[in-house]
């Protein structure tokens, strides 16, 4: 068991924090609307994570420092170091914003799926949030929550087997990739769920409460490629189940989306699935306000604790502008939806950075970032600026 045990870490926290409402949300929406075709983007954003999350595991066991505490000493130029900073915590705070109503989104999504949508469950679940957060006993709340996570997560495996789905289809999905005019914002929002830009801080931040030696990076290698692993395997299942089940019927509510878990688990599915969401929102409801505060804590040195009033400021600030969007009357998916896509936006400022530090002699001596690792850190850059750019260009007609 210990042997086991030393694979549940920082990155299963990682896995369980994108594994939530978004994910669930816009998996769903893309087997529904696109059957197994966008598979190849889950292979590639889960490859993606592996990559990015084992380097910012890797610079937090090293130095034992955050990412935020990193960009703020490893530049030496004022001008430069206040434009990262600002650049950055921009980034964050306007993707945990984004994201943040996508949670909360969600938990209202599954809890009025049970008890209707007449009680502003919006206010009750930011105000559970508020009070968890407030009182810092989030440890045992989001282990009883991910645990519920966890359990759906199965749910979605087992139903994707039961569904006896189209496997030449499915590896038609996976390997051969579809870009098109219509699904290029469900490309983005795919990305955008897997691979979120406030997991890379708050990876390298958790890092320290397990791994301390450089000799434990091996083992910190495999958990993170087990633990994401799963999750994109997860992820993958949402699809399958959705495409092998609803595709082409729309989806507007729960009703639609807990069709896709009826042969497992037949008329319990509605409940089960608003169950799910529930947990799943509460638990990134909490974790992102705190990635937030932790990011600020270290990009602009504070020495503060989890109590103080500057980091209360960022938490409550991203809670609260989760849940007026949330209150504003946007339909839920929607309100996900758009979460994703902005995460998927703002990636490519993250991962720059994160490239930067990664190839520090000066930081990270003889554990510098090898070049296929930049190779593939680029290529996410690089596939985000396009999908983005054609996205954006597609809504606006820029060009």
């Amino acid at each position: 068991m210990k042997g086991i045990k030393k694979y549940f870490g920082p990155s299963t926290l990682v896995t369980a924090a994108f594994i939530g409402p978004g994910t669930l949300t816009v998996c769903t929406l893309s087997g529904a609307n696109f059957g197994y075709t966008l598979l190849w983007v889950l292979l590639f954003a889960t490859i993606s994570t592996i990559i990015l999350q084992e380097m910012t595991a890797r610079l937090g066991l090293i130095t034992q420092k955050g990412l935020g505490e990193a960009i703020r000493s490893q530049i030496e130029s004022p001008v430069a170091k206040t434009f990262a900073i600002a650049l950055v915590f921009t980034a964050i705070i306007i993707g945990n914003a984004a994201y943040e109503a996508g949670n909360i989104s969600g938990a209202v999504l599954g809890i009025s799926g049970i008890f209707g949508e007449t009680i502003p469950w919006a206010l009750i679940i930011g105000a559970i949030s508020f009070g968890i957060l407030y009182i810092g006993k989030v440890k045992i709340i989001e282990q009883i929550l991910i645990a519920l996570v966890i359990l759906m997560s199965l749910v979605f495996l087992i139903t994707a087997v039961m569904v006896q789905p189209d496997f030449s289809a499915i590896l038609k999905g996976v390997f051969v990739p579809s870009l098109t005019e219509k699904n290029q914002l469900a490309i983005l929002g795919l990305i955008g769920t897997t691979i979120v830009p406030y997991n890379l801080f708050l990876h390298a931040s958790s890092v320290s409460q397990k791994w301390t030696s450089a000799d434990d990076l091996k083992d910190l290698q495999i958990e993170n490629g087990i633990a994401i692993g799963l999750g994109g395997l997860i992820s993958m299942a949402i699809v399958i189940t959705s495409a092998a089940t609803i595709f082409g019927k729309g989806v507007s509510g729960i009703n639609e989306m807990a069709m896709q878990l009826e042969p497992l688990l037949g008329s319990w599915a509605k409940y089960f699935l608003a169950l799910g969401l529930f947990a799943a929102g509460i638990s990134s409801a909490i974790t992102a306000p705190l990635a937030a505060a932790y990011t600020a804590k270290g990009i602009f040195g504070w020495d503060t604790s989890f109590k103080s009033g500057k980091f209360r400021v960022i938490w409550m600030f991203i809670l609260g502008v989760g849940t007026l969007f949330s209150l504003l009357g946007y339909k839920p998916i929607e309100v996900i939806q758009v979460a994703q896509v902005a995460n998927g936006i703002l990636l490519p400022v993250i991962v720059f950075f994160l490239i930067y530090l990664c190839n520090k002699k000066a930081l990270l001596s003889s554990y510098i970032n090898k070049t296929w690792q930049n190779g593939l850190a680029l290529l996410v850059i690089a596939v985000s600026l396009v999908v983005s750019f054609r996205s954006l260009n597609s809504v606006f007609e820029f060009i």
